[in-house]
């Protein structure tokens, strides 16, 4: 079962085309990460907060990543990661044209 991870954390940016640019090796790495069918990258310039919405094949992939990242994400100095694991619920998922894949 696909199962969506939710992550922010505080962030100072850079925003927008520069977080894009200074963030491009970072983003092809996580497009190597195991079980990833896709991110979504979220930023909030107001409440200075980034984060992403994931889209993991199974919750072990999910599990691996968040440990990973916060780990990564703790190197980078940041305080806090707020993280939420949810399965998918693909039917009526489906009907709402959700990318699933």
């Amino acid at each position: 079962m696909a199962v969506l991870l939710q992550v922010d954390f505080p962030y100072s940016g850079p925003w927008g085309d520069e977080m894009a640019h200074a963030m491009q090796g970072l983003a092809q790495s996580i497009a190597q990460e195991a079980g990833l069918l896709w991110k979504i990258w979220t930023e909030s310039r107001d409440t200075g907060e980034a984060g992403g919405i994931y889209l993991f094949a199974d919750r072990a992939s999910a599990e691996r990543y968040l440990e990973m990242h916060r780990a990564r994400l703790s190197g980078f100095g940041v305080p806090q990661v707020n993280a939420k694991l949810f399965e998918v619920n693909a039917p009526l998922s489906a009907i709402d044209r959700a990318p699933l894949a």
